[in-house]
């Protein structure tokens, strides 16, 4: 473990030092954020009550989803593990006296808790002072902080080893490209990023939220709003444990499976 950890810390600090670009995305998330809450305001005026969540629970998913960006878009792809898969550079990787995967998943940990670190802290301050309906709102108990955060925790277990899987499957084909743009059209959508889940149609919801994709911000940020309660939110953190747990299966396997017949050409 303790190599582990020299490695998460030398990654996360490597990512604390894009200041710049931090301060650019917040920008843009403040922007993002404050349209989309706009947006839906337009909607919520014509008939608030056709809708299955408050305006004040949304205007809170919302600004969570951008202060957290960096923990649970699956689009945050490592683009230097992609390349050292297809051009060989790989090899150096398995030189290491460590596990390919742990390495990898404990980079892809501390490249997301850095980004996040910079970005997260101004943007639930500004959010949390804006006027109701449209700013942020915080839970009235210890419990619900507590469950958050074990929450947030097993999701962002959750995507690292879903991009885990993504990343040793590109071991099996000749180029990332169609994995990445197949899989982040699909994530985006099934994970509640593009609109909340408590959105989508009845039947459609039911499937979505039995997927795994339902089980990254969707849980946490709808535990912190109060939108999700009583059995739903128990029900939700055991999908969560399961989902994690079959990722980590699915992706040792194919690591095991890939790294058995691997061959590296060039010199």
């Amino acid at each position: 473990m303790k190599k582990y950890w020299s490695f998460f810390r030398i990654r996360f600090i490597r990512g604390l030092q894009y200041r710049t670009a931090a301060v650019s995305g917040m920008v843009t998330q403040f922007v993002w954020g404050a349209m989309e809450i706009l947006l839906f305001k337009a909607f919520y005026e014509a008939s608030p009550e056709s809708f299955p969540m408050t305006f004040q629970a949304l205007s809170t998913y919302v600004w969570l989803q951008q202060a957290f960006l960096a923990l649970y878009m699956v689009w945050f792809w490592e683009s230097e593990l992609f390349n050292s898969i297809a051009t060989g550079d790989v090899a150096y990787e398995l030189c290491r006296p460590v596990r390919l995967y742990n390495m990898w998943f404990v980079r892809g940990l501390a490249v997301r808790l850095s980004k996040a670190v910079l970005r997260c802290m101004p943007i639930l301050l500004f959010s949390w002072f804006l006027p109701a309906p449209y700013g942020l709102t915080l839970p009235g108990d210890l419990t619900t902080w507590a469950i958050t955060l074990l929450s947030m925790t097993l999701g962002l277990l959750l995507i690292v080893a879903f991009n885990m899987i993504v990343y040793m499957s590109v071991f099996y084909t000749v180029s990332s490209q169609g994995i990445k743009l197949v899989i982040t059209s699909l994530a985006e959508f099934l994970g509640g990023a593009v609109i909340p889940i408590p959105f989508l149609p009845g039947h459609v919801r039911k499937i979505v939220e039995f997927l795994p994709f339902a089980s990254a911000q969707n849980v946490p940020f709808r535990i912190f709003g109060g939108d999700l309660t009583g059995p739903d939110l128990y029900n939700s953190i055991i999908k969560q444990v399961f989902w994690l747990f079959a990722f980590v299966f699915i992706g040792r396997f194919l690591e095991k499976r890939a790294l058995k017949r691997v061959i590296i050409q060039g010199g």
